[in-house]
């Protein structure tokens, strides 16, 4: 029928809904710092819910090292994205899931463009908090260098000082993407069969 998902692409559409499940149970962004003082390596990992270290103490070695070069200290606690997050994620879920029961397609339409612009909005977002946290440097820092920033690199790796700043998507970015690539292929798959019945 005009307009609607067959039985297959409803599946498909139910199954890019339940994957986004996995968003909530893996990191969707990683940060590793490569320092001689760390020479194991430290890192931090950016969930839905909650920023958390790479190993136990972690964060708390980052702060540290933040302290010295007069960034503001990462308080999970106190990032409103992380608690805004949960609530989208489900929102996709739910609304991918109606798409498919309903065999919407203009429903699953929008749930494509809504994802999309979420996620470049997160990125934007995530590249504020980074622009934020490596410029707006306290004044009584222990280390001063006049002129200097530490915004981490968005995607990619950065030499700040000493250390080296690797950030890139981690699994439950790699989740979110699938469950969108699905998605379009779903509209498209149906735009094929919709032309071939004319």
């Amino acid at each position: 029928m005009k307009g609607k998902l067959n039985k297959r692409e409803s599946i498909l559409v139910i199954v890019a809904s339940l994957i986004l499940l996995g968003a909530f149970f893996f990191p969707i962004w990683r940060i590793d710092l490569k320092a001689p003082q760390y020479p194991e390596g430290i890192g931090m990992r950016i969930w839905v819910d909650q920023i958390t270290g790479a190993h136990e103490h972690d964060l708390h070695n980052i702060n540290k090292l933040n302290h010295y070069i007069g960034m503001k200290p990462i308080v999970p606690e106190a990032i409103p994205e992380l608690s805004i997050m949960p609530y989208l994620v489900t929102f996709f879920i739910l609304m991918g899931l109606t798409a498919a029961v309903l065999k919407n397609k203009k429903l699953l339409l929008g749930w494509v463009a809504i994802i999309i612009v979420t996620l470049a909005i997160g990125l934007y977002d995530y590249y504020l908090w980074g622009y934020d946290y490596g410029h707006n440097l306290s004044s009584d820092a222990p280390i001063k260098i006049p002129g200097m920033t530490y915004q981490p690199p968005l995607i990619g790796s950065k030499q700040l000082l000493n250390i080296e700043s690797y950030s890139f998507p981690s699994t439950g970015s790699f989740i979110i993407g699938i469950s969108l690539l699905i998605g379009i292929y779903v509209l498209a798959a149906n735009r094929r069969n919709a032309k071939a019945q004319t």
